[in-house]
């Protein structure tokens, strides 16, 4: 989907494109993409890379355009994984700039609202958008790390009561998504450090707005890299404590197999086919049985005594 915007944020929809206008480019599709490269005249490599899902975050400058790409977190609740990252490119040129995304996302949304509608000046400057973009961005990213923190809590209840497969697996999506969000962070404040050396930012206002997006992109990495240890530390504790249960389990079944032992030990002994001098006595039986019970109650007892059961 593609819309254009005679400025940044989304302020005045409009049809065709004009010059400093902004067009947001949201799942294109191919007659989109050769519209993208005839009518605007991207380059088709450009493209190809926003529009892979594993583009690094770069910043390159050319003589007649300007390409920043970051990764942005998303929801999804389609491969289990609730949240991972994807590439938004941001194309700037003389006469117009353009965003590009494979999906829809909350830093740019293509149906709602303008994100940017509550400011009360309209946004001219190209660096001044993008730096909102990364501060959005920042935001979100600790938006979805308190959500992850709240289903880790979860998770962890549910295996404090009973160890289960499908919480276990659970858990390590979660620790998935955070491996997506710090490598993410990472890559973007890369970018953000070459923006900040390239002397691109002169005014004060986009100096100030690039501090806090530095400020919120390194507290999203450290909630991230916090969150990442504490499920590390979590899941080696519930291994051990897997293993611990393990270990109990084959010492239990140990014992009782001792325990069988000693009748089966018993009733071995006095079936075999060799004269015991008690083959005529009614009482053979019953002593057989009660002197198998008594060993029996006796291991039973000694283990009890020495903390073996």
């Amino acid at each position: 989907m593609i819309k254009i915007f005679k400025t940044f944020g989304g302020y005045v929809e409009i049809t065709q494109p004009q010059k400093n206008c902004w067009i947001n480019t949201t799942n294109p599709s191919q007659e989109e993409i050769r519209k993208l490269k005839d009518e605007f005249g991207l380059p088709a490599d450009l493209i190809n890379d926003i529009l892979d899902h594993d583009e690094r975050p770069r910043i390159e400058f050319e003589e007649e355009w300007t390409l920043i790409i970051l990764r942005i977190p998303v929801e999804t609740k389609n491969n289990g994984v609730p949240f991972y990252t994807i590439p938004l490119g941001i194309f700037i040129t003389e006469e117009f700039s353009l965003t590009l995304c494979l999906q829809d996302n909350l830093v740019l949304p293509i149906n709602q609202p303008s994100p940017f509608r509550d400011q009360y000046k309209e946004i001219s400057d190209s660096f001044n958008f993008i730096l909102r973009l990364f501060l959005r961005s920042g935001n979100l990213y600790l938006k979805y790390l308190k959500q992850i923190n709240q289903m880790t809590s979860t998770i962890e209840q549910d295996l404090e009561k009973s160890i289960k497969n499908k919480e276990l697996n659970k858990l390590l999506k979660m620790e998935k998504c955070l491996v997506y969000f710090i490598t993410s962070i990472k890559a973007n404040e890369i970018v953000l450090a070459k923006l900040r050396s390239s002397k691109k930012i002169t005014s004060e206002i986009n100096e100030d707005l690039l501090e806090d997006a530095i400020i919120e992109n390194k507290q999203a990495l450290e909630m991230a890299q916090i969150y990442s240890d504490i499920q590390s530390g979590m899941m080696d504790a519930f291994a051990s404590v897997i293993s611990n249960n393990l270990n109990v389990v084959m010492k239990q079944l140990t014992l009782i197999s001792i325990i069988l032992m000693i009748p089966t030990l018993i009733a071995s002994i006095f079936g075999m086919n060799v004269p015991n001098y008690m083959e005529h006595s009614i009482w053979a039986m019953p002593a057989i049985i009660a002197g198998s019970l008594i060993l029996s109650v006796s291991g039973v007892l000694l283990f009890r005594k020495r903390q073996w059961f």
